[in-house]
Order: structure tokens, then C-alpha cells, then sequence
């Protein structure tokens, strides 16, 4: 067996020895699932383990944070690997022994699993003290609702306790159980919200002649932004025009003052995301404007789009095939239009997020993210904390 082989194996075989205790504790964190910046319980929890394995703890950055380092020898580099921990305001349907005991508060995106596969790698890691540099384990708060890791990185991550790259995963429902996916470039989409408010005249519903209707305005609007991407975007770059909300009126026979549109934009490079956003305005105060209308847009920002480093991707993924064999590595072909906020951190520091699979059967497992009926594959632990510590060591070895 090549030495390499060896290493991977004892990595899996070390893990393997004390899974069911980091089992248990996912399922103790799947019952106890706090929101976002309200990861008290469970900070203090990662705090005391990573404490007891010898990491010297920092806590407090975007007020629930918690990242551990471990410094070994003297070598100059340094890695960061990054876990969420926060849970969904959703209503549990599982049915399972460990299921949520709080009303409308559920892991229901499985970052009770990301937490308790970064705890058992910090755990590998520390034990087999075999690399030379700087680990840091970084568990974020707030990925849900907040940009938790905008706000580590504005209250001094990075400056405090810097890596030369970043690392990430999420579990990806449909894709077989512990096969895990890679995409150089864009993987998920940025994500902003807009509101366009148009103000017409109201009037009789009788008398539309007398009135300036907006919710035709809006209709037109509606209509209009359709083409935005079918003839100003490139074909080559995803992006999507998503009007969820049309709110006017209140009555049949009365034409309104005001309209209100809600679109949510997903794009997967700035160039489109800014040209989208441009369009836009452009095209809703042109169309409200020939109805006599006038229309006003608020942006709201939202996560930008996570761009994983090629250099840094196609480390993990050769650690991963090194590991696991090449029938157990995906490489996905289109980025998805969901959104992820280790986005930010990917601005901030080169890396990779990666994906392993969470099961493409049938049950809580198979079940889509957000969804009352979702479960973390508690099968995938073990081998994406190995992954973690494979990556950990190859990037410190001296």
C-alpha cells in the first residue's frame, strides 16, 4: 500500500474509533437548534471541546462565533476551515427520537451535521499531531439569516486569526450518499432582493380614463423584466428574474394609488449581477413612465456569489480522490442558483466549498433542505471529517 494510502486509511480507521460519541452529539444538536446569532448553547458547547482537545479558543466575533487554533512546529502556512451552526424557524415533521424540542426551530439544513464533521476533525487532528503550521476551525453563526460570516469578517476575523486559504462544505440532498462535489469558479449564486413601489393616480374602476392605473404599470413591468434576461444577459452566465410578490388594490371596483413588486435576482458574477441590477431600473421607471406611472427601486443586497479558487479546489478535490477513489468524487457542471454566505468569505481569503452527498434514495435524508421533513445523513460524518483532516494535514505539511 503506498504511503499515502497508509495515512488516509489510519485518518478513517482514528475517526472511526469514537464516531458514535460525534453521532450523538449531532443529535444532541439537532434536538437543541438555536437561530441565527442565538447559537449561545451550541457555542458554548464547541468552545469546551475544542478547549478540552488543547485549541486555544476564541469567541465573540458576530457574537456567537467561535474559532479554534491549534499551532504546530514552525511552519509558516496556515489553513482555515469553516462550520455553520444555525437552525431554521421551521416545524419539525421528522418523527425521530432526537427531533427538535423546540417548537418551530429545526436543523433543517443540516448545519447540526457541518458542526459535528468539523468537531470530529478538530478532534483527529489534535490527537494525531502530524502537521506544522497554523489550524483554525471556524464556527460561524447567522448563515441562514444575517451573513454571519460577513460579520465575523467585519468584527476582525481575518485580521485576528488570518489563514493563507479557507474551506467550507455543505450536504447536498440527491447526490449519493458520501460522494463528494467540486466546481472550480461559481457554485451558488449572489442573491439580492429588490422592491419596486409605483405610484399612479387612483381612481373609480368605472372611470379608468380619469385614474392612472398602477397595477397595469406593474403588469407591464412584470412583463418587461422577462427580457432583461433573455436579451441583455449572455446565454453563457446564469441568471434568474423571480417576481414573488405583486401587492395592489383592495377592492374590485377601485383603481389604486400604488403597486408594489418583491423580485428576488440570482446571478453568478458581479459584471451580471451589476448589469442585471442596472437593467432594471432601466426598464421598470421606462414602463411605469408610459403608463404615466412612476416607479422607485430599493436593492437590497444580499450574499454574493460563491467563486471557489481553482488552485485551492483542485486541492481538495485531489485529496478527496486520494482518499475516497474517483468513483466517490463528483464534479458538478452548473452552478445552482441558491445562495451561501461563506461567499464572503471566499472574497476575503482563496478556498473551495465543497459538497457531499447527503442521499439520493427516498426519507429524511433524500429530503430536500428547508423542508419540516429533513434529516442530516448521519453516514457522511465520518468520511467529511477525514476529508477535513486530509486537507488540514496536506496543506501544513511543512
Amino acid at each position: 500500500m503506498p504511503v499515502s494510502a497508509a495515512v488516509d486509511a489510519d485518518i478513517r480507521s482514528h475517526i472511526e474509533a469514537w464516531l458514535p460519541e460525534m453521532i450523538s452529539l449531532r443529535h444532541h444538536l439537532h434536538r437543541h437548534p438555536e437561530l441565527s446569532f442565538q447559537e449561545h448553547d451550541t457555542a458554548a458547547l464547541v468552545a469546551d471541546r475544542l478547549t478540552g482537545w488543547g485549541y486555544e479558543v476564541h469567541q465573540g466575533l458576530a457574537g456567537t462565533g467561535v474559532v479554534g487554533t491549534l499551532r504546530l512546529g514552525d511552519g509558516p502556512a496556515s489553513v482555515g476551515i469553516r462550520a455553520d451552526m444555525d437552525a431554521l424557524p421551521i416545524l419539525e415533521t421528522t418523527g425521530l427520537d432526537y427531533a427538535s424540542i423546540h417548537d418551530g426551530r429545526m436543523h433543517a439544513c443540516g448545519h447540526d451535521g457541518h458542526t459535528a464533521i468539523l468537531l470530529a476533525a478538530a478532534r483527529c487532528l489534535a490527537e494525531r499531531r502530524r502537521f506544522d503550521g497554523t489550524l483554525r476551525v471556524i464556527f460561524q453563526p447567522a448563515e441562514e439569516h444575517g451573513g454571519g460570516a460577513r460579520r465575523m469578517i467585519e468584527d476582525g476575523l481575518f485580521q485576528i486569526l488570518p489563514v493563507d486559504r479557507i474551506f467550507g462544505l455543505h450536504n447536498m440532498p440527491g447526490l449519493p450518499t458520501g460522494v463528494f462535489g467540486f466546481r472550480p469558479g461559481p457554485l451558488t449564486a449572489a442573491n439580492d432582493d429588490i422592491v419596486i413601489t409605483i405610484r399612479g393616480k387612483g381612481g373609480h374602476g368605472a372611470f379608468p380614463d380619469t385614474a392612472i392605473d398602477p397595477i397595469v404599470a406593474g403588469a407591464a413591468i412584470v412583463m418587461a423584466l422577462q427580457g432583461i434576461v433573455a436579451r441583455n444577459v449572455p446565454a453563457a452566465r446564469p441568471a434568474v428574474i423571480t417576481v414573488g410578490s405583486f401587492h395592489a388594490g383592495t377592492a374590485a371596483n377601485v383603481i389604486p394609488d400604488e403597486a408594489v413588486l418583491q423580485l428576488s435576482i440570482r446571478t453568478t458574477d458581479p459584471d451580471t449581477r451589476r448589469l442585471v441590477i442596472r437593467r432594471i431600473h432601466e426598464v421598470a421607471e421606462a414602463q411605469a413612465a408610459s403608463c404615466g406611472a412612476s416607479a422607485t427601486l430599493e436593492v437590497h443586497a444580499g450574499y454574493p456569489a460563491v467563486i471557489n479558487d481553482p488552485a485551492a479546489t483542485a486541492f481538495a478535490r485531489d485529496a478527496a480522490c486520494r482518499m475516497f477513489g474517483q468513483a466517490r468524487v463528483h464534479d458538478i457542471a452548473d452552478a445552482a442558483m441558491g445562495s451561501e454566505d461563506f461567499a464572503f468569505m471566499l472574497e476575503a481569503v482563496p478556498g473551495c466549498y465543497l459538497v457531499v452527498g447527503n442521499g439520493d434514495g427516498t426519507g429524511p435524508t433524500a429530503c430536500m433542505i428547508h423542508n419540516p421533513g429533513y434529516d442530516f445523513n448521519d453516514h457522511i460524518l465520518g468520511d467529511a471529517a477525514a476529508l477535513w483532516v486530509g486537507v488540514a494535514e496536506a496543506s501544513l505539511q511543512g
